[in-house]
């Protein structure tokens, strides 16, 4: 069971992990971490004038698994707004956990699949995207032009 968890997909993915490093100014930033493993992620997000992410920045120190994550939820979140960062954490949840079939919109998710049945290691794969979404909802409101 362990082997086909790290497949090659997920080896790749760990290996080309997006928008690696800090920020210099982010405008929120979420740091999480699974205790079972022992990884941590932080995510530094900086958000447009339309409230959707502009700037993504990752600090992973994680097993294959949550950089694999780190790189599919880095792969797609620029032009995404706090609630969709939120709408796919909740759904790659539910698809760990068994409560749901699919994966949800996000893409990539699936390559998850085999996790489902190793529930020590969702923690993990979870991590990117709670970070995400965390931070992207701890942005300050940003301020409307004044309209004409």
């Amino acid at each position: 069971m362990i082997s086909s968890l790290y497949s090659r997909d997920i080896l790749r993915l760990a290996t080309a992990i997006p928008h690696l490093g800090r920020l210099a100014v982010p405008h929120a930033s979420a740091e999480r971490r699974a205790p079972v493993c022992g990884s941590v992620v932080v995510v530094d997000v900086a958000l447009d004038e339309d409230g959707c992410v502009a700037a993504l920045g990752q600090e992973v120190r994680a097993c294959a698994l949550g950089q694999a994550s780190a790189a599919v939820m880095g792969g797609h979140a620029i032009g995404r707004s706090p609630a969709e960062l939120a709408d796919a954490r909740d759904a790659l949840r539910d698809f760990l956990a068994g409560t749901r079939d699919d994966p949800g919109g996000w893409p990539g998710l699936a390559v998850f699949a085999d996790a489902r049945a190793v529930s020590a290691r969702h923690g993990a794969i979870l991590l990117p995207f709670e970070a995400a979404a965390e931070a992207a909802a701890n942005c300050p409101a940003r301020p409307q032009a004044p309209r004409d």
